[in-house]
């Protein structure tokens, strides 16, 4: 479903709606820390083009903080020039959403990013922790953290939804690849605002492509939303050397209020005009 919006618009009062609850930092990082094991240079800056660390066990090494190299991404999970294939139900609320500038998106109520829209915000970096067990991922937006089990665990059977689900991992050769499930309702899977279901199952596939490079493919499955599974965009990430995460929290929206007063009188405008067709 392809929905036409103003850009100026739409960035307008996402700003307005973000920019009023967040405390702390939003892209500005730590000066310049030089870190020991950063391959670099001759003129002393890393060399984000050399070659992919690897674990004492011969694994690809994710660990990093890392940051999205496009701001789409975190707008539409799809594919340019393709729609996911929503069902009736998704589609009329995927297209209210749009309509409304996702006013009401999670984080204006400091809820958090789901998966994998908290990876995807450009301006705020999250780092990855590969550890013997367990993979990690620590989010500069909000303090949160999501964990990666690779102890050889299986899925949760009935879990109490989360916000990140419960995710498990495995390596097939370079590739590290993600099961997630057990997902809360009500996150969105991009700021968009595509919906999900309890029954979303995500698989992500992560590729370090060399020191400062990282891909990762997301496969959704979710067929109470969707009429197949599908795929996102390839996203890509770019390493943050020789610097660290800051704190950033989320303090109460004094706006909220004013824009839920505004899109709530949107709403029973467009419900009246409606009624009278």
């Amino acid at each position: 479903m392809r929905i036409n919006q103003s850009p100026a618009w739409r960035g307008g009062m996402l700003a307005l709606a973000f920019a009023c609850a967040m405390g702390g930092t939003a892209a500005a990082q730590w000066v310049s820390l030089p870190l020991p094991g950063t391959p670099r240079t001759p003129d002393g800056k890393p060399n984000l083009n050399a070659p992919t660390p690897r674990t004492a066990d011969g694994k690809l090494d994710l660990s990093g903080i890392w940051r999205a190299d496009n701001q789409r991404w975190n707008e539409n999970l799809v594919p340019a020039g393709t729609d996911a294939p929503m069902l009736p139900w998704a589609a009329e609320l995927y297209k209210h959403r749009v309509e409304t500038f996702g006013w009401d998106r999670p984080e204006a109520y400091c809820m958090p990013h789901g998966v994998p829209d908290a990876m995807t915000v450009a301006g705020i970096p999250f780092k990855i922790l590969q550890m013997p067990g367990v993979t990690v991922l620590l989010f500069e937006e909000f303090h949160k953290y999501r964990q990666i089990h690779t102890d050889g665990r299986q899925l949760p059977v009935n879990p109490e939804p989360a916000w990140y689900g419960y995710s498990i991992g495995r390596w097939e050769g370079d590739t590290f690849v993600v099961q997630t499930a057990g997902f809360r309702e009500g996150s969105w899977l991009d700021n968009n605002g595509h919906p999900h279901s309890d029954a979303l199952r995500t698989t992500e596939r992560f590729r370090r492509v060399n020191f400062g490079h990282l891909e990762v493919d997301v496969a959704i499955d979710d067929p109470k939303t969707y009429s197949r599974p599908w795929k996102s965009d390839t996203m890509r990430f770019t390493l943050q050397p020789d610097t660290e995460l800051l704190e950033h929290f989320c303090e109460n929206n004094r706006d909220l209020p004013v824009l839920e007063q505004y899109w709530r009188g949107q709403e029973q405008d467009w419900s009246s005009k409606s009624g009278k067709k």
